[in-house]
């Protein structure tokens, strides 16, 4: 379905549980986080649901974006806010000045970033005739919307602002700019919209296509929206049949609505939906970690603290003395056992490792626990924090292409004993990739998975041989389907329970 198929999807549901009432009621719309396949430590349980490294217990993402915009719905109209589980928008504004989303049509947030940005997100070529530019925050209109453009082309559209100081987005944070462009985050929709949004989709019956809610929502609008976007296949991950067929039905159905902006020229915009945005604003000296405070321990157990400095980031977990966190690693809902080394810019999550391990820097290492024939089993997924998870090919032939850690797929299925068949990667599609491979051994145990997992990884870095080929092997896409929610949770909670009892051991009460 896409985003833009979910929240039509979520449309139909809320007219199916209120009937008539919903279209009185102020809605806040997360898309959860899909696949994840940037972030794969939250793919099973979504983005939205993301722990941060700040409150005691933890905060979640979801509950960061309630406080976010406890202001918004007493300046709202009736009406749908649309909204990403992997960004934080921060901002200031005057005390006379208000958020409000009231008009009709759509009415999108802005943010001033830097013109290479622009060109991984939404851009807003603004009405001229009603931007002055000035201000903390602006209200305007769009002229049109341009989704992941080149620099040239918002040159060529006039979407690129010459400013003396303009805030950037990006991974390096916020520096000045004399030239600064304006992107997109959340977006509202009045109910006349959604209504007749619910309406196409009942339409359409089955969509058979990604949508996106950005992309195919928002370039239909303003008076300078033209349909040459429908096209324009190169920024969709799987480019189907119907998806121009249906983007042309949208834009019919959505040209000439109002696309209402927002300029909130004080503000930042942070996107942590990659394993390098993620260990950045979580372990560096990043303006997010200064704005939110973030902790280099968040409720854990860890005599580690000031091993590690302020340069690691651990998030509910206990850490056993003796244990050795690298700068720059992120270790949550984990427990790490004395004899365990972490080296640098890694990612831990959801792991028992409760024997000798010396993981290397720059790993990504996340446990799942999932349901076999009713039988709760474990797999631990292990890649380098580099890997392209979306890349695929189309042919085994090419398999030689992907690369785990560094070094190509197909010498590591050598090294595993695993070989190149066409049951080597699940479903049906011709998109073979380390997202479909199936090179995971299902274990009984936790502890036992993240050791089968970190063998894997030992096998590849050291050239030695190891046996996979009598294992039974799961791709991450069909973890996924069998993965056991409540068992994920409940490690969560015990962990949760652990560091509590220790607390209460440690002060006597």
């Amino acid at each position: 379905l896409g985003n833009g198929g979910s929240t039509l999807h979520a449309l139909q549901c809320l007219e199916d549980l209120y009937g008539d009432k919903w279209t009185s009621l102020v809605v806040l719309l997360i898309h959860s986080g899909g696949y994840s396949q940037r972030l794969p430590s939250a793919s099973a349980l979504g983005k939205i649901f993301m722990a941060l490294p700040l409150g005691d217990p933890v905060y979640q993402m979801l509950e960061l974006k309630l406080a976010m915009y406890i202001d918004f719905p007493s300046h709202m109209k009736p009406g749908i806010l649309v909204t990403c589980a992997d960004d934080i928008e921060l901002y200031s504004t005057g005390d006379t000045e208000t958020i409000a989303f009231d008009k009709p049509g759509f009415t999108a947030l802005a943010h001033p970033s830097d013109v290479a940005v622009g060109t991984t997100h939404g851009v807003f070529v603004l009405d001229t005739s009603s931007f002055s530019g000035e201000g903390g925050l602006e209200c305007t209109t769009c002229h049109h919307f341009l989704h992941k453009p080149d620099i040239e082309t918002m040159h060529r559209h006039s979407a690129v602002y010459r400013r003396g100081t303009c805030s950037t987005r990006d991974t390096s944070d916020w520096e000045p700019s004399s030239e600064c462009v304006y992107t997109d985050s959340i977006f509202y929709m009045d109910h006349s919209t959604a209504e007749r949004l619910l309406t196409f989709y009942k339409q359409m019956g089955t969509l058979d296509c990604e949508i996106d809610a950005y992309g195919d929502f928002l370039q239909a609008l303003g008076p300078g929206a033209t349909q040459d976007y429908t096209g324009n296949t190169s920024n969709v991950s799987k480019e189907e049949l119907r998806l121009v067929e249906v983007r042309k039905k949208l834009y019919s159905l959505l040209k000439g609505t109002t696309l209402n902006v927002i300029v909130l020229n004080n503000s930042r915009f942070y996107h942590i939906g990659t394993t390098q945005e993620y260990l950045f604003h979580f372990t560096s000296d990043s303006k997010l970690r200064f704005e939110l405070d973030l902790l280099p321990v968040a409720f854990s157990n860890s005599d580690q603290a000031e091993a590690s400095g302020q340069s690691a980031s651990v998030i509910q977990s206990v850490l056993e003395p003796g244990c050795s966190i690298g700068a720059g690693s992120v270790i949550e809902y984990s427990r790490i056992g004395s004899e365990v080394s972490v080296g640098k810019g890694s990612i831990i999550s959801g792991s028992h490792i409760d024997f000798a391990a010396d993981i290397p820097s720059d790993c990504f290492l996340s446990s799942l626990s999932i349901r076999i024939n009713h039988q709760a089993k474990y797999v631990t997924v292990v890649f380098g924090v580099e890997d392209d998870l979306k890349k695929s090919v189309k042919s085994l032939s090419e398999t030689h292409s992907l690369r785990f850690c560094g070094v190509s797929l197909l010498e590591c299925l050598d090294r595993w004993g695993v070989k190149v068949s066409s049951q080597l990667f699940s479903g049906a599609s011709a998109r073979l990739g380390l997202w479909t491979a199936r090179i995971f051994p299902v274990c009984s145990t936790l502890s036992e998975s993240v050791r089968m997992s970190l063998e894997m990884l030992r096998s590849v870095r050291h050239v030695s041989a190891l046996k996979l080929s009598g294992c039974m092997l799961l791709s991450v896409e069909e973890m996924l389907t069998c993965k056991d929610v409540e068992g994920m949770l409940g490690l969560r909670e015990r962990i949760s329970d652990e560091i509590r009892l220790q607390r209460k051991e440690r002060t006597g009460l």
